[in-house]
């Protein structure tokens, strides 16, 4: 595996506080890394120590090749969008990324230009931001984070606080960003329904610590929704289960758990009834992905 970043057993204490503890991910070059956790996790923190603008205060990370505390060589390759963009409200949106340009030593008009179309904002760079929708802010807080052509893309709950338009519009762009520009994104969130919608893979993140790190494939199979029979008659349930071409099932002792052709749960008990096999019991069980990674952190989702 071809991996732009990884953390080994990266930590931040506060005082008495420890906000991030011990974590080590994984981050795939070319791919969107969801990195998921309820509001306090630690999310921000970890983003920000592999920003630079915070520094672990324990453990080590490598992007690109090079240890973090190699920041200047680092950096360059690097996009940052945390909290507040740090927009000029009484400037244009061309006249914010020409002010980031410049303080890279960038003078490519052009680029910035490009930037600006790619991010949805090509209609009206020379509107001032104060004047922006959030969403456009957002957006132009990403072109922001992109002027020094960065190979990886830190996010930060870049949906949060968005109408359903403003989310979807966001969720193409990271999508877009990483499909035709080949950038490699973390984006943190809280909201794992709205990063599965965008995410390859994920790293869970709870009181600090890295519960979980999965594929989206990985949860989706976790979640899958499976049917529950309790027949009157187990060895011949089984015969006609075989017999329908059902082979993904357990038994449990008391019903069985059926994974597969879910949604042919009459078929089935039609089946078992023309071989005078009761069905005393039938229901579809299973979770979504929230309903997993609120299991998983234990207790309700955030307010």
């Amino acid at each position: 595996m071809d991996y732009i970043l990884t953390t080994d057993k990266i930590t931040k204490k506060f005082s008495k506080v420890t906000a991030v503890d011990a974590v080590s991910i994984h981050v795939a070059r070319g791919e969107v890394y969801g990195l998921i956790g309820r509001n306090g996790a630690g999310k921000t923190t970890l983003l920000k120590m592999l920003g630079t603008l915070s520094f672990p205060t324990e453990g080590s990370f490598t992007i690109t090749g090079v240890n973090g505390e190699s920041t200047k060589a680092m950096m360059p390759r690097v996009g940052v969008l945390i909290e507040d963009p740090g927009i000029y409200q009484n400037l244009s949106a061309f006249q914010n990324l020409k002010a980031k340009a410049l303080a890279f030593g960038m003078k490519d008009d052009n680029y910035l230009r490009q930037l600006l179309v790619l991010v949805g904002l090509g209609g009206v760079e020379k509107k001032p931001v104060k004047n922006f929708s959030l969403g456009m802010k957002q957006r132009l807080g990403i072109a922001l984070a992109m002027v020094n052509s960065p190979e990886l893309l830190l996010l930060d709950e870049p949906i949060n606080g968005l109408d359903p338009q403003g989310i979807a519009e966001i969720r193409t762009l990271i999508r877009r960003l990483c499909t035709e520009r080949k950038i490699t994104i973390i984006v943190s969130s809280h909201i794992l329904d709205e990063l599965s919608k965008i995410a390859d893979r994920y790293g869970i993140i709870h009181h600090g610590k890295l519960i979980d790190e999965a594929t989206n494939e990985d949860l989706l199979q976790r979640c899958k929704a499976y049917a529950v029979f309790r027949t009157s008659d187990v060895e011949k349930t089984k015969q006609i289960l075989a017999s329908l071409g059902i082979t993904d099932y357990t038994f449990t002792g008391e019903h069985f758990e059926i994974r597969e052709r879910v949604e042919e749960m009459g078929a089935i008990s039609m089946a078992l009834a023309k071989s005078d096999v009761q069905t005393l019991e039938m229901r579809k069980e299973g979770q979504s992905l929230e309903e997993y990674y609120f299991q998983l952190t234990g207790g309700e989702p955030n307010a």
